[in-house]
């Protein structure tokens, strides 16, 4: 995780957190007073890492995490006072939300720190596989779609219009998308 969003509507808990964060290599790190600001900041940058300190001038900050992290792979750290904990766990743990209680011991942060990395780094695993895979059928779908042509303009079997795809790959030292890419554009118009 590279970059961190600290919502806080107390100077005085950001930059402690900002210190904190600071003095174990998190460089990029953006504090926002409020949710309102969080989102607009939201929309421009790119953010791994919320941190939300409730509660915030503009809102509590519990619907706030919930929306953060509905954005995709985006962790959330809420932290509330201690009495709210259980409530509030109950309320956006589900959703994926990290909560831990005020007064923050810096043990207990860095455990959760640690967490929310761990399953930052596997929800990012799990998305680029998802993005493999999303790829990897598209490819299919091209080159069945290139078979079809195949079949429907130069009269080839299925067969013959698998390997005359496999064999102009292997041939031209290209991919069978590209291929089929090909085929496609000079038959579809």
């Amino acid at each position: 995780m590279e970059r961190i969003l600290i919502v806080s509507s107390s100077e005085k808990v950001s930059s402690s957190l900002e210190e904190l964060l600071k003095f174990n290599s998190y460089k990029e790190i953006i504090c926002a007073k409020s949710a309102n600001e969080a989102k607009r900041i939201l929309i421009d940058r790119e953010i791994d890492l919320c941190i939300i300190n409730a509660p915030l001038t503009d809102e509590f900050g519990a619907n706030f995490a919930i929306n953060v992290v509905s954005r995709g792979t985006i962790q959330v750290m809420l932290i509330v006072k201690s009495e709210l904990e259980d409530e509030i766990s109950d309320k956006v743990e589900n959703y994926g939300v990290f909560v831990i209680s005020k007064p923050v011991n810096r043990q207990v942060f860095w455990s959760a720190l640690k967490l929310i990395t761990a399953s930052y780094n596997r929800m990012r695993g799990l998305k680029n596989e998802n993005e493999q895979l999303q790829k990897r059928i598209e490819d299919i779908r091209l080159v069945d779609r290139a078979k079809c042509v195949l079949i429907e303009y130069l009269k080839m079997t299925e067969s013959e219009a698998h390997r005359f795809i496999e064999k102009q790959a292997m041939d031209m030292r290209i991919t069978k998308r590209e291929v089929a890419e090909r085929i496609l554009k000079t038959y579809e118009k």
